[in-house]
């Protein structure tokens, strides 16, 4: 028999994730590896600590996406809405599990500060499923297409040979760009130019403490 879940279940539910997300290994992939069997590049020392700086952008990325879609389906209008962050989340959780691969292959590890950008994502997140499945379909399509800007960069500022990094990079831009369409077909709402610049300074000092700690 199914279960309706009430806003406390699904708020326990996620708070036993957040701790299995940021203290343990990532969940695992739905889908393979993009990297696949690609040869690794040989890279020097400070090639690697710079891709490992930038894989760990991008781990800590994904685990501020699944905690927003956690927030914002935990306070979702619509259970329409609440089934779209579901499904989004699922493909975030390989971009989690590929970015852990690609961090241990080149002996480093996840933010220390992970579970910081967790619980502060789930907060907007929330915040922003209560103001209306509208605004949290807008919140979606603003980070989605700001993170698919921040992959473009990063794939650009890999050093030559490295296909391992860009082979999921360039799988995460695409899926970042279909989750961007998902929220606008679904009705997501312009969100005002405040917002937006609020989001980009947040994401820039996140990103500048990931790829050090």
């Amino acid at each position: 028999m199914d279960r309706n879940y009430s806003k406390i279940d699904r708020l326990i539910t996620s708070i036993d994730d957040a701790l299995r997300i940021t203290t343990g290994e990532a969940p695992a992939p739905f889908r393979q590896n993009p990297a696949g069997d690609l040869a690794p590049a040989e890279l020097d020392e400070k090639d690697r600590r710079h891709v490992a700086g930038l894989m760990r952008i991008n781990h800590t990325g994904e685990i501020c996406a699944q905690a927003l879609y956690a927030g914002q389906a935990a306070t979702a209008h619509h259970d329409e809405t609440r089934e779209a962050m579901r499904l989004a989340a699922e493909e975030e959780i390989d971009h989690l599990s590929w970015c852990e691969d690609r961090l241990k292959e080149l002996d480093s590890q996840p933010s220390l500060l992970n579970p910081f950008w967790y619980a502060g994502s789930f907060a907007i997140g929330a915040i922003a499923g209560i103001a209306g499945d509208d605004w949290s379909l807008g919140f979606v399509r603003e980070t989605e297409n700001q993170v698919e800007a921040h992959l473009e960069d990063h794939i650009e500022r890999l050093p030559e040979g490295d296909v391992r990094s860009q082979a999921i990079l360039d799988q995460m831009k695409t899926d970042e760009a279909r989750h961007a369409e998902m929220a606008e077909e679904a009705g997501a709402r312009e969100l005002p130019p405040p917002i937006r610049r609020a989001m980009t300074f947040t994401a820039n000092i996140m990103k500048s403490l990931a790829y050090r700690i």
